[in-house]
């Protein structure tokens, strides 16, 4: 019935636009008048109140139907929004017919404009600001951040910002219907919210260079400096506290009109008797001063006892944009600082230098107040204060005064909640006091199911929680928000699936609740299908694309896997373990590159990961990044306090160096093993000296790299060393040593590599024996090398004894090459002993 209805209304709107002629752009006035009334009504009940009691459909027709379905024509609004946007309502809200019929008028007045069926009409250009805000308040209405929302918010303030950004188009639009200054006012307050956009959506660079805009065309400049002063009543010796000072390029006067100082005046007023803000029970509640009392002013202009504000010396007045210009910094602070107490205290100066000014339009008031109620209730000193405020600004918004014309002024140029989202908040910081009951009460009357099961949980009343979710199912069969949080309270699949039903396949919270089941069954292909529905419905369900991305790799689908984690880092990029997982996808695809950038991203956020830096030093050494790889294995070892090295990855980076120093000293390589080259003039040049090589200068041809990626890995390879890692680290120690051009420590460390596979199981294992007949090799062509240089045989008796010894005792082993390379070599020794042995002399 709802669906035909707005379709018959669709086809009764074309009809009263036809045909084009002289009339067409004042019947589209017209239309357009109804829509911002429409609006604006939705917009005081759900945003600014106060709340007055309205027909619930803007069409006199109807309202005698109210009594009979009204509930069924709101589930109808509700899915409707859903099919939008893929997401449910963030609470309980009122008069959902009215923004569903503006923004029908909206959509068919500018779509009229665009078409050029009629002329430039004063006003009609502005159809885009007002739908955008339209747009931008159905995302706030909505429980998750929409793509769709977003994509129609790009292009409408794209249209606004080419109408409204500059003053010059401003003033040539409406001329002489503006008053002096009122057309910065509006560059700056279009360029607020477009800002907002942004920064809501996370893109906070691009949301910072509206504010930035906004903060010139108001004619704006502030810095943040320190003041010595006090925070709290028994503080004694005064510390710096941070303030913002604040200035105007242009006379305030001048700017602002007068009746813009009326209402100022008039919504100050009328807003801090309501807030109760100059009440003792306020300032009562805690120690800790609203303001800082600074010591440069001379007198106190605070409130009661409790200190002085910014002070008459430190503040200017300024009007309400240039207040929410101050504001929008908040925002940007939430977005890009993380987290903590020490966020709060970074938006600290903004919310004082608002609250220190004498005038100020209502809604900033209220904005300015759950900017600090959010700060306060972090802090155990002033929690209490915290919970006062917020019950005082709750009370505030349903109050009768100020009236709706007093609270609208820049309700679109401040970032405040919606009624029921800041009731929700009020509701969550009850549960964090432990007031339960109280918080039970606000979220059944918004029907936050999910919040009111948490309660119950706390309670330990899981079972009250499911009886009324089914008894209100009995009234709203056809309610999907109902189905998916009885599937969530009772983890069974059938309830999803029924909201599935009931939404026309367009929930997208239950599609999710199917793919995380699915994936904890371990039937990842269900998941994945599944969320890749969902995200279809909104692709900007954070953690979305990651979900997507794990449940395609456990199933085996590295295309989706990638698409899943990539978006996800665009969406988010400080994840850093969906940086990972794409690192770890680009590495199984053989992408190494990429892989590469994808780790370094990563590190930035998950420094305290050895797995994630062990695979960073593979990739590394792929690519030919082989400093970069030899810090990782640093990082590995200091993470593991030295128990995991991956000799490997040292035996590629050593072979690299060796390639290197071989082509840049090509004469140097002629000598010792082709796996341990080390330069020609060590063979005689070599002496007794344990410590140092005679001849140093065989690394004065070295590149810089190659003198760094040495001296790099000695130092990985003395850590391990260092931590009892044996074993292939002491082959690659001797290669050290051999390439640093000492043969004697060359010696001494394979000799203990040697000794390192020595055992009881040496001569029955065959993987064992082949690693320490090639130690020996190398063992014994070390000696002959220093023999070689210095003419010594206490090597080559040492080696001969060796080989024969291990010849002796493998006889296991006489088949493989390794036993007949040490037989050749054991020959090649006796032949070296026979060669310097001394002569004999004959008698005569």
């Amino acid at each position: 019935i709802s669906e035909q209805f707005y379709l018959e209304l669709n086809k009764n709107l074309d009809a009263f636009l036809l045909p084009y002629d002289s009339n067409s752009p004042s019947r589209a006035f017209l239309l357009f008048c109804v829509g911002v009334a429409a609006f604006l009504a939705f917009t005081q009940n759900n945003l600014t109140g106060p709340y007055v009691s309205v027909p619930s459909f803007p069409f006199v027709f109807m309202r005698g139907k109210e009594s009979n379905g009204m509930e069924k024509w709101n589930v109808w609004a509700r899915n409707h929004f859903m099919s939008t946007t893929g997401s449910d309502l963030r609470g309980k809200f009122s008069l959902l017919q009215y923004i569903v019929y503006a923004k029908m008028l909206f959509t068919k007045v500018k779509n009229i404009f665009l078409e050029g069926k009629v002329d430039s009409f004063t006003g009609l250009r502005s159809t885009s600001l007002w739908l955008s805000r339209l747009v931008l308040l159905q995302q706030r209405l909505s429980e998750e951040h929409t793509s769709a929302l977003y994509e129609s918010l790009q292009v409408l303030m794209a249209e606004t910002l080419n109408h409204f950004g500059k003053v010059e188009n401003i003033e040539s639009y409406w001329s002489t219907w503006l008053r002096e200054g009122e057309s910065s006012s509006l560059v700056s307050m279009v360029h607020l919210e477009s800002g907002i956009i942004e920064n809501i959506y996370g893109r906070v660079d691009q949301s910072r260079k509206y504010f930035d805009t906004a903060e010139e065309a108001s004619g704006l400049q502030f810095s943040v400096t320190g003041v010595l002063g006090v925070r709290t009543l028994d503080q004694v010796d005064a510390l710096a506290q941070r303030v913002l000072f604040a200035n105007t390029v242009t006379p305030i006067c001048v700017i602002g009109s007068r009746r813009s100082c009326e209402l100022q005046s008039s919504a100050s007023k009328l807003g801090e008797d309501n807030l109760g803000l100059g009440s003792d029970e306020i300032h009562k509640a805690s120690n800790v001063l609203m303001v800082p009392k600074l010591l440069e002013n001379k007198k106190d202009a605070g409130n009661g006892d409790n200190g002085a504000q910014n002070g008459e010396d430190t503040s200017i007045s300024l009007l309400a944009i240039q207040q929410a210009v101050i504001l929008s910094r908040c925002l940007i602070i939430e977005k890009k600082a993380r987290d903590d107490e020490m966020q709060r205290w970074d938006m600290a100066p903004f919310i004082e230098a608002v609250d220190a000014q004498e005038l100020s339009y209502f809604i900033i008031q209220c904005f300015c107040n759950i900017l600090r109620i959010r700060w306060e209730s972090s802090r155990n000193r002033t929690k209490e204060r915290a919970l006062l405020m917020m019950d005082k600004l709750v009370q505030s918004i349903y109050e009768s005064f100020p009236r709706a014309a007093q609270r609208i002024p820049c309700s679109f140029g401040v970032y405040f909640p919606t009624i029921p989202a800041l009731r929700k908040e009020y509701g969550e910081l009850l549960v964090r006091c432990g007031m339960i009951g109280d918080a039970l009460k606000i979220f059944e009357d918004l029907e936050l199911w999910d919040n009111l099961i948490h309660c119950y949980c706390l309670l330990e009343k899981k079972a009250v929680a499911i009886e009324l979710i089914k008894a209100r199912l009995c009234e709203l069969p056809n309610d999907p928000r109902l189905w998916c949080s009885l599937g969530d309270v009772t983890n069974n699949d059938a309830y999803y699936e029924k909201a599935l039903e009931v939404s026309n396949n367009r929930s997208a919270r239950a599609k999710r609740s199917l793919a995380r089941s699915a994936y904890n069954r371990g039937d990842y292909e269900t998941s994945k299908t599944f969320w890749e529905s969902a995200m279809a419905l909104n692709s900007l369900f954070p953690d979305g694309w990651f979900a997507l991305g794990a449940a395609a790799l456990k199933a085996r689908d590295m295309e989706k896997a990638l698409e899943g984690f990539q978006r996800a880092v665009q969406l988010d990029p400080d994840n850093g373990e969906a940086w990972n997982n794409l690192a770890c996808v680009h590495m199984i695809k053989k992408r190494n590159k990429e892989a590469f950038i994808s780790f370094t991203e990563a590190l930035k956020f998950r420094r305290n990961n050895w797995q994630m830096w062990e695979n960073y030093s593979k990739v590394a050494v792929n690519i030919g990044n082989f400093q970069q790889a030899l810090e990782a294995t640093v990082m590995v070892l200091n993470l593991t306090n030295n128990k995991r090295v991956d000799a490997e990855l040292l035996e590629a980076i050593m072979i690299e160096i060796e390639s290197r120093i071989s082509k840049q000293n090509p004469s140097h390589a002629a000598s010792g093993d082709p796996n341990c080259s080390i330069p020609n003039h060590l063979s005689a040049s070599v002496g007794n000296s344990t410590d140092e090589p005679k001849d140093q200068d065989h690394t004065l041809s070295w590149s810089r790299e190659t003198k760094h990626l040495v001296e790099l890995l000695g130092k990985g390879l003395q850590q391990c060393i260092r931590s009892g890692i044996g074993e292939d680290i002491w082959g690659l120690y001797a290669r050290w040593h051999k390439i640093k051009g000492d043969l004697t420590m060359c010696s001494e460390a394979l000799l203990k590599q040697v000794r390192s596979y020595q055992g009881a199981d040496l001569w029955n294992n065959q993987d064992r024996f082949e690693k320490f007949a090639r130690a020996s090799l190398q063992l014994c062509k070390a000696y002959m090398d220093i023999s070689l240089s210095t003419g010594s045989r206490r090597e080559l008796n040492a080696a001969e004894m060796h080989l024969r010894n291990t010849v002796k005792q493998a006889v296991n082993f006489v088949e493989l090459e390794e036993f007949k390379a040490l037989q050749y070599c054991l020959e090649e020794v006796r032949k070296r002993l026979h060669a310097t042995s001394v002569p004999s002399v004959e008698n005569p």
